[in-house]
């Protein structure tokens, strides 16, 4: 096992020998180059935007960003802070004079105001947590945000006083609470998320929410000020019925609480129009299935009534902004892209991007930022398979791109060019989408091997956007296939719906179509086929192996292996098991073993490695250990590789994303067919595969 950490080591550090006037490939320390835009902004007559400038800080390993503006032509391209820091979350003013932010600049994350006339900023509060969902109020007087406040909640065990000067074991922790951690924060400490206002000028900000509910939501204030809307559950089943929340207001004034909707099912978002007599919001009637729609309503503030927007057919909305009172700007995937939609309420709509995404830097998932101006024009964050999150501007539907923030990165190396393909499963013949990244220098003449990656989720999509890990494949002189199978969203509610209750089933009817589909192009090496894929991903990689030997070797990373152990273990369990399952673990045994890869494992041959973070709680590494253990019993070749620190979110941090490439490679390659002449996984580009 020392062997093969200091192999993955030596790997992630090779650097490539070309020669100089030869164009290198996307290699492992390019990871560190990367940038990419999100949360933009116009300015209040639509001629500026605000944006934040997201790189690498190769020396802390961590991920930074800044406060940057640019012309909607493209001009005029400059900075507004700097440094190695998190600022995030611009928000401009009323008066469109002041932008406030969140910044870690001073030791911790705190609020800021930039003044944009002359340039400097200010620091307005002290708290002693990061604050978030920072909202101006509509005369620019206060800002609201939402922070957690922690409870001191005494032992309930009473135990005897310790001696002054002895030294004991920390006391136990008693825990009471459904949820008790959650991936990404670890186990939770007492306390609740609440709502705070702050004056413009800074002082002591008054709490408004207080209770045991999290009110971690986007704000909306009411054109009078008096109000503030946010989303939360305060029913007394919230620790049971986890999804059904209420879009609720709070007086400013004396502090009542009152909801505005009632149903069961989340409703989110709530964004008051620019008059201030509508207040828009998401959600769904909840049936407990495993994907519903999100969908679009309006909500008059006089009459109470509201009214669902009419949106993307059989499409679920992502995010909305208002362009005026009459108009709404929104985000949906369709068929593995996203989509921004300009509707007129009650009306139609046009189409006004079609390619939003490139936030995800390692896999190519969908999520995209956007606004809209007064004049219906929309920026928005752009992707392409050899670009991240650039920033375009689309007016009427023509669209030009306004930055190049990779310019002096991506020009410069052969990157993997992305293809649609499109093959029928042969389940039941339904047409499935993925696309195909081909190594640089692709020869269709000659013979490849294949490596088949697997999103997660289940219920998510990929598409043709930049993915750092799929472009390091490619480079390593893999074709490289990722789909859409049954269960992916984009494709409307039946097709995400077929693996309710039977998942993992025939998604891998449809995964293997089209490994199938890619072989009868002529190009793969039958020989020399590779799977692998994360979380939902990493679950249907140990279900091939139990189900199939066609693969050379596999790469499971943090997988759910026991369907049982799963929902017992899991951050948010009482989700999964209302609806993931049709009852608990012992109720429906035989539901549950049916679908575990674990039931499976005397079926492998294939060589697996296991990949996961210690810190993982959405998929906790206990998955990955039983898996490991139950195939070195079986004495199938097998290893375990685990990430330090690292949550469900394994590449977060730039190594760590670097980490988990070399180790798929260094798998993949010590299992190439023997005596074969392959290009070692060192990514540098100088042997052929």
């Amino acid at each position: 096992m020392h062997q093969l950490i200091r192999s993955i080591a030596l790997m992630a550090l090779a650097l490539p020998a070309l020669a100089a006037t030869e164009t290198p490939d996307f290699h492992y320390d390019d990871v560190f180059s990367l940038e990419y835009a999100s949360d933009p902004q116009f300015d209040r007559d639509g001629e500026t935007v605000f944006y934040v400038r997201n790189f690498m800080d190769k020396m802390a390993d961590r991920r930074r960003s800044n406060l940057w503006r640019i012309d909607a032509d493209g001009d005029n391209h400059r900075p507004l802070t700097a440094g190695n820091y998190s600022d995030h979350s611009p928000r401009l003013s009323p008066d469109g004079n002041v932008l406030a932010f969140v910044s870690d600049r001073s030791g911790k994350p705190q609020i800021h105001l930039l003044w944009l006339d002359n340039g400097r900023f200010l620091q307005i509060s002290h708290l002693p947590r990061s604050p978030s969902n920072i909202q101006w109020s509509r005369d620019g007087s206060q800002l609201a945000f939402t922070m957690f406040v922690p409870e001191s909640k005494p032992l309930p065990v009473k135990l005897p006083d310790k001696p002054e000067g002895a030294e004991w074991a920390e006391g136990p922790k008693f825990i009471d609470r459904a949820t008790y951690r959650a991936d990404g924060r670890g186990y939770l400490k007492q306390g609740h998320t609440q709502i705070f206002v702050i004056p413009r000028e800074g002082g002591t900000p008054r709490q408004l929410t207080s209770g045991a509910f999290d009110h971690d939501s986007r704000l909306a204030w009411s054109e009078d000020g008096d109000t503030i809307y946010f989303s939360a559950n305060r029913h007394p089943e919230h620790e049971l019925e986890i999804m059904n929340s209420e879009i609720y207001k709070v007086s400013l004034v004396g502090g009542e609480i009152e909801p505005v909707t009632e149903r069961f099912g989340p409703d989110f978002n709530p964004q008051i129009s620019p008059d201030g007599e509508h207040l828009a919001y998401l959600g769904f009637e909840d049936q407990k299935l495993g994907y519903q729609n999100t969908g679009l309503r309006i909500l008059d503030l006089e009459s109470g009534q509201s009214r669902a927007v009419e949106t993307a057919e059989d499409r679920s909305v992502s995010d909305f902004a208002w362009a005026d009172n009459r108009h709404i700007a929104y985000s949906y995937d369709d068929s593995g892209s996203t989509r921004i939609a300009l509707k007129r309420i009650g009306g139609g709509e046009r189409i006004l991007a079609s390619d939003a995404g490139g936030l995800s830097l390692g896999r190519p998932y969908s999520g995209a930022d956007f606004a809209v101006s007064a004049r219906d024009e929309i920026v928005y964050t752009r992707t392409r398979g050899q670009q991240p999150a650039e920033l375009a501007l689309s007016r009427g539907g023509d669209v030009h791109q306004v930055t190049a923030l990779n310019s002096d990165l991506v020009p410069f190396r052969n990157m993997a060019q992305i293809e649609e393909i499109q093959y029928k499963s042969a389940h039941d013949g339904r047409e499935i989408q993925g696309w195909v990244a081909y190594p640089p220098g692709f020869d269709p003449q000659k013979k490849y091997p294949l490596l088949l990656e697997i999103h997660g989720g289940p219920f998510a999509n990929y598409g043709p956007r930049f993915a750092a890990e799929i472009q390091l494949y490619a480079a390593a002189g893999y074709v490289v296939l990722y789909t859409n199978p049954r269960g992916s969203t984009s494709y409307g509610h039946e097709f995400a719906n077929l693996i309710h209750h039977n998942y993992p089933s025939h998604d891998y009817d449809d995964l293997m179509s089209g490994v199938d589909a890619l072989i009868d192009q002529g190009y793969i090496d039958r020989d020399r086929l590779y799977v692998t894929g994360g979380s939902g991903g990493g679950t249907l990689t140990a279900w091939i192996v139990g189900k199939t030997d066609r693969f050379r070797a596999a790469v499971v990373a943090k997988p759910v292996i026991n369907w049982e152990s799963f929902v017992l273990t899991a951050d948010f369990s009482r989700f999964f098991v209302d609806y993931w399952f049709p009852g608990m673990p012992w109720e429906k045994p035989e539901n549950y073993r049916r679908r575990s890869p674990l039931t499976y494992v005397g079926n492998i041959t294939t060589p697996t490695m296991l990949l996961t973070g210690e810190q993982d709680y959405r998929t906790p590494i206990s998955e990955t250990e039983q898996f490991y253990q139950a195939l070195k019993l079986q004495q199938v070749d097998t290893a375990m590789v685990r990430i330090p620190g690292a949550s469900h979110g394994i590449a977060a941090r730039p190594s760590q994303l670097i980490a988990k490439v070399a180790s798929v490679l260094y798998w993949f390659d010590q299992h190439k067919p023997s005596g074969e002449e392959a290009k070692v996984a060192q990514n540098d580009g100088t042997t052929d595969m």
